[in-house]
């Protein structure tokens, strides 16, 4: 008879599901086109880039990207994405080597199944140090082609779009 601290140490094997499918759609080459508007009132910077979407097993996806930004440079970016079954959300981190904060998603999918969209929280833009709610949202317009959108949530409890960026799958 196997005891409970055996049952403890046997290693987790998890199966994927629908929603790991999912995800699984971001893997592949990509190229995007972006722009943000970092300061109000501002132009929007527009910057291009390349990531690449491979999956860890069939649980874990990680997007990696580069890409050269206006007034930073090279950047490179690594998002990781995942779903919890036990939780019921989609999870996931996102780090770019143009900054320190490590961004935590928390996140959903739409009833349609075509918009993934994270919670986060990140220093505000105007460099006060504050926390700020931040959403970044992906949608699928074809199996081809997604949408990257970032907001920000003001002061006054509305969200703010600041970034847009279009990615093509590389055939």
């Amino acid at each position: 008879m196997e005891t409970n601290e055996a049952k403890q140490e046997a290693p987790m094997i998890a199966e994927p599901q629908k929603e790991h499918l999912w995800l699984k759609r971001l893997v592949g080459e990509w190229t995007y086109e972006g722009e943000a508007t970092m300061e109000p009132g501002k132009a929007p910077e527009k910057w291009k880039g390349a990531e690449s979407v491979r999956s860890l097993g069939d649980l874990w996806f990680l997007a990696e990207g580069q890409t050269e930004m206006p007034g930073v440079g090279t950047g490179t970016t690594l998002m990781t994405l995942g779903y919890d079954p036990q939780k019921e959300r989609y999870v996931g981190t996102w780090i770019g080597s143009m900054m320190t904060h490590l961004w935590v998603y928390d996140g959903t999918l739409d009833v349609n199944e075509r918009i993934l969209t994270f919670d986060t929280e990140g220093t505000d833009m105007a460099g006060q140090g504050k926390l700020t709610k931040y959403r970044d949202v992906i949608e699928f317009k074809s199996d081809d082609h997604r949408v990257l959108t970032s907001l920000m949530q003001d002061d006054d409890g509305n969200w703010q779009q600041f970034m847009t960026a279009n990615y093509r799958r590389n055939k």
